[in-house]
């Protein structure tokens, strides 16, 4: 065997559409499998001749986290290429998608269904932290989803590739919780405060040009280049297939769009391209 994924998370935040998104890309899928019985089951696909096995763990917790971390401990030690994705969501869209659904919670709603999901974040803590990649669903249709699946888990090639997500964000309306790099530009002029530039966005040219033309962006856009110089050919060395960069300002519209747009320029100077998402810039200032 040579590649084993396993997927884990907190109930309602997109498990199931991980598992058939695997499938779909030629992954022999094991779904709700009990720790207990992972050993059997790779020991069964491996005589089978399976190359890549996805394991779908439903809730580990406690003793069973413990199985969980020796046995990425072994399979890595046994030279099987493993990664740990843990899929999450913000505590209202869990609850939003359990209340459309009708389904109950797993651990039960009889202090209220916000109740079992904030304990049941706690119980899986410990799992997330295992996670080589933490996927939040919750702003992503089932298509991205599947797309952000297939990104993390492409297999290497002969030449290493990276793909990067660059997102702009307000503070505001939260923080996106899969960023693996954060840039808070909140420190930089406000075009929010200049009448003229208010009602446009950092998509358009005036706002481009009142944030590009300070002295604090210039220099701090040289000294995030030279990071990015630093890091980026090391997240590939290290074999890294995805790199998730978020850009915050206080709404989203202005500042965090401008800078977000200038990062995919310098990423495409170092030969990365990366696909450029402004969550927040269609929100009324």
């Amino acid at each position: 065997m040579r590649s084993v994924v396993v997927v884990t998370g907190m109930s309602g935040a997109g498990r199931s559409t991980v598992a058939e998104a695997l499938e779909d890309a030629g992954w022999f899928v094991v779904d709700n499998v009990p720790l207990s019985l992972v050993s059997k089951v790779l020991e069964l696909a491996s005589q089978a001749g399976e190359e890549r096995l996805a394991l779908v763990v439903g809730r580990p917790y406690a003793e069973e986290l413990r199985r969980l971390s020796d046995l990425l401990d072994e399979l890595r030690d046994s030279g099987v290429t493993i990664r740990v994705v843990f899929v999450d969501a913000e505590d209202d869209v869990l609850v939003a998608r359990f209340e459309a659904t009708k389904r109950p919670h797993p651990l039960g709603t009889s202090g209220g269904l916000a109740e079992a999901i904030a304990t049941e974040r706690r119980l899986l803590e410990p799992a997330r932290e295992l996670a080589d990649a933490v996927v939040d669903t919750s702003e992503l249709s089932s298509h991205e989803l599947r797309a952000r699946v297939n990104a993390l888990l492409e297999e290497p090639s002969s030449v290493p590739t990276l793909r990067v997500v660059v997102t702009s964000f307000g503070f505001k309306y939260g923080t996106p919780r899969d960023l693996d790099l954060l840039f808070d530009v909140r420190f930089l002029p406000n075009p929010y405060w200049r009448r003229e530039l208010r009602a446009l966005s950092g998509l358009e040219a005036p706002v481009r040009d009142y944030v590009l033309g300070a002295p604090d962006t210039a220099e701090f856009l040289a000294r995030l280049e030279a990071l990015l110089g630093f890091v980026v050919p090391r997240y590939v060395a290290e074999g890294r297939a995805y790199l998730h960069v978020g850009v915050g300002c206080t709404g989203g519209r202005h500042r965090s769009v401008v800078i977000a747009t200038e990062i995919a320029a310098q990423l495409a100077r170092l030969g990365v391209s990366a696909d450029v998402r402004h969550r927040d810039v269609e929100r009324a200032s």
